[in-house]
């Protein structure tokens, strides 16, 4: 995923880059666009749009800000564009870069999930009723002007997706005007969604890694409602459930984590680390017998974590032997 190196330019200025663009969208390959005018996938309704979404006029360099104040206040979040934009403005980029959006979204306790770079991923989240965020270039490649627009809507008879973008509420552009826009970014898109709530097109390794980030974000709460969430959609995930334990545990569930953990231990029993928190638990809660097997499960499978398996199970023995 590549940084903006900068982002925009005053309105007017945007203007002129877009019907530049606009010039030069029919003289290159836009594959994506053309594989769902050959065949449009019939599974999805044939037009959404999601009309409850504000719209945030995008000002000089604040698209980035004015994106995200629409997202979240679709998401329940309530904010604006003043209260956004100290935490993903940055004044020497003139601009905000991908990973002060996902980080603003999760520190707000939002799930944020970068898409998979594809034109019929984005259309099925509007399906499912979630705006999506994409960076875009406006101008050339070689002098990029970069903008991130709100894409709230689809038709799919018609080729159409309908945009927030700068000074409008409601635009629509072609699919294939759109893909061009968006191919210098890598197709980078993402969501912001209620914690509970995953995107229709999550796929379990990046949701994993989604989550987990929310949870190092500081919010164990939003980040337990999602591994919930996840675990209803893939019972057996290994990082669901020992997501689900660490926050657990870290929100003062002890019983619930030691759930968890052995959920985690009976579903993936080659699983150090489930088998090592297993263990853990068990030994906090003075189950020091059950906490000793778990412990030396771990440790007899080897790998990276075998030392820190071996000083649980040290402690777990030093217990014991304290107790005899």
């Amino acid at each position: 995923m590549r940084a903006p190196s900068r982002r925009g330019r005053p309105l007017a200025r945007l203007a002129l880059a877009l019907v530049f663009a606009l010039g030069l969208a029919g003289c290159v390959s836009l594959p994506q666009s053309d594989a769902l005018r050959a065949s449009p996938p019939s599974d999805l309704p044939p037009r959404a749009e999601l009309t409850e979404v504000p719209f945030y006029r995008q000002d000089d360099f604040l698209c980035g800000p004015a994106a995200l104040a629409m997202v979240f206040n679709a998401a329940g979040v309530r904010t604006d564009v003043a209260a956004l934009t100290p935490v993903v403005y940055l004044p020497g980029r003139q601009g905000s870069l991908q990973a002060e959006m996902l980080g603003a979204a999760r520190r707000s306790g939002l799930l944020a999930y970068p898409l998979a770079p594809n034109l019929e991923d984005l259309l099925r989240e509007l399906a499912a009723g979630s705006p999506v965020v994409a960076l875009l270039n406006l101008s050339f490649r070689f002098a990029p002007v970069w903008h991130y627009a709100v894409v709230v809507g689809y038709d799919l008879e018609r080729q159409r997706l309908v945009v927030r973008s700068g000074a409008h509420a409601r635009e629509e552009w072609s699919f294939a005007f759109f893909e061009f826009l968006w191919r210098d970014s890598n197709h980078w898109s993402m969501l912001a969604l209620p914690p509970a709530r995953l995107p229709a097109t999550a796929r379990e390794d990046g949701l994993g890694t989604a989550v987990a980030a929310l949870e190092h974000a500081g919010r164990a709460r939003e980040a337990r409602e999602a591994y919930r969430a996840m675990l209803a959609r893939w019972p057996a995930s290994l990082v669901g459930l020992i997501g689900l334990g660490n926050t657990e545990y870290a929100l003062g569930d002890r019983a619930a984590a030691e759930r968890a953990f052995r959920r985690a231990a009976e579903a993936h029993p080659s699983s150090a680390a489930a088998l090592n928190n297993l263990a853990q638990v068990l030994f906090e809660s003075g189950r020091l017998a059950e906490a000793e097997r778990a412990a030396r499960a771990a440790v007899a499978l080897g790998g990276p974590l075998q030392a820190e398996a071996q000083k649980t199970l040290e402690s777990i023995t030093e217990r014991r032997g304290a107790r005899r």
